[in-house]
């Protein structure tokens, strides 16, 4: 079950939307959008998997139940803004109807309406696609109170995976029967491996707050005043756009550091670059390192709260910063731009890294988990 296929989550929608596509090759796999609000998903849809929408925001009028707010999401979730007492109705609905098969959910909202309303003998998982501490104190409180009732709880990273561990002990709660880790899988990008000769240095990352860019300017802006050649291009689309411009052109970079918008080849840019530099006060897993790793593009990142210390061995596949300071974060992309030999050593491990995450090696572990909780599971023991 995920939320509508739109720009708003990439990294998520891509990593389901791939699981999908690699269970579908031997199991019957249908996604689950709440909400419909485009013609076509922003991302296209694997064969074999099918699409099912539950609140069809399209041609419908706006009717009472689609005016009033949710009930069953916690008001301090991040996605509550797009729950409605319909989409609630229709949540219900549609679980209730399961009778057999796994129910996996993408989010805290998703994952506890599935806790307290899937039928004793549907398997339930739960995917924690950003971590326990990004969530605020209200939903994490739900979260130890509800999640207990689950079959499994899968997140990213060990760190975080540690994070729910001792919560659960801390509280007194009932964990999920297994709790266990599994990486998403590194989305195939289309062209070949970047040549690094390009004095371009590349992110990519929806225009908020968490990102950090306004970090990376402003380090930018001592990069150019010691390699005035080389450009910054940073893709992705949000709401920070305007104010991230202000600071782009009062820091004397316009024209350097250039604001790319929403792009759909990512490959093709990731390609196109020499670097790539992650700026985030706080991640999941950011599957975006990975896919430019497997461009062959050494990464400078900021060793934020979490996953960036999981994927990258500082000095080896990239170059971890102390999260949040200018100064160093702007001496690391110095030392791989005075550095060609460094930087093409670092490029070439971070594409043997980001190997260790195909989808066949993390489908494998998906199918492993899948098959576990069937074996384990009375109802589906019984079946067998």
């Amino acid at each position: 079950m995920a939320q509508e296929v739109e720009p708003l989550e990439a990294d998520t929608i891509r990593t389901v939307l791939n699981l999908a596509g690699h269970l579908a090759r031997t199991h019957d796999v249908e996604i689950v959008s709440v909400v419909r609000e485009r013609e076509r998903p922003f991302f296209p849809v694997p064969a074999g998997v099918r699409v099912r929408y539950l609140d069809e925001r399209l041609h419908r009028r706006r009717g009472l139940l689609s005016r009033l707010p949710s009930v069953l999401v916690p008001k301090d979730e991040a996605a509550y803004h797009r729950f409605t007492l319909r989409t609630g109705l229709e949540l219900l609905r549609y679980i209730r109807s399961r009778r057999r098969g796994v129910l996996i959910g993408t989010r805290p909202g998703l994952n506890l309406i599935v806790a307290r309303a899937a039928p004793p003998e549907v398997i339930t998982v739960a995917q924690e696609h950003a971590n326990l501490s990004g969530h605020r104190p209200a939903v994490r409180r739900q979260i130890l109170r509800r999640y207990g009732r689950l079959d499994a709880l899968v997140t990213l990273t060990r760190t975080d995976l540690l994070a729910y561990q001792r919560a659960y002990r801390r509280a007194g709660k009932s964990a999920p029967r297994t709790l266990t880790r599994i990486p998403n899988a590194v989305t195939r990008l289309e062209g070949g491996v970047s040549p690094l000769t390009a004095r371009t240095a590349v992110t990519v990352g929806r225009l908020t707050h968490v990102k950090g860019h306004d970090l990376l300017i402003r380090a930018w802006a001592q990069v150019h005043a010691r390699h005035p050649d080389w450009t910054l291009c940073v893709f992705g689309g949000g709401p920070r756009r305007e104010k991230l411009q202000a600071s782009i052109d009062s820091h004397g970079l316009t024209g350097h550091v250039l604001l790319g918008g929403s792009v759909k080849d990512v490959g093709a840019e990731l390609g196109a670059a020499s670097m790539f530099v992650l700026s985030s006060r706080r991640e999941g897993m950011p599957m975006v390192i990975l896919e430019a790793m497997s461009k062959g593009l050494p990464v400078v990142s900021y060793d934020c709260p979490t996953g960036p210390a999981e994927l990258i061995t500082h000095g080896s596949d990239g170059l971890l910063v102390r999260p949040g300071k200018i100064q160093a974060l702007a001496d690391a992309i110095c030392a791989l731009i005075e550095d060609e030999e460094l930087r093409r050593e670092i490029g070439a491990r971070a594409l043997e890294t980001a190997a260790g995450y195909r989808l066949a090696t993390i489908g494998a572990r998906w199918e492993a988990l899948l098959s576990d909780l069937v074996d384990r599971h009375p109802h589906h023991r019984r079946e067998r």
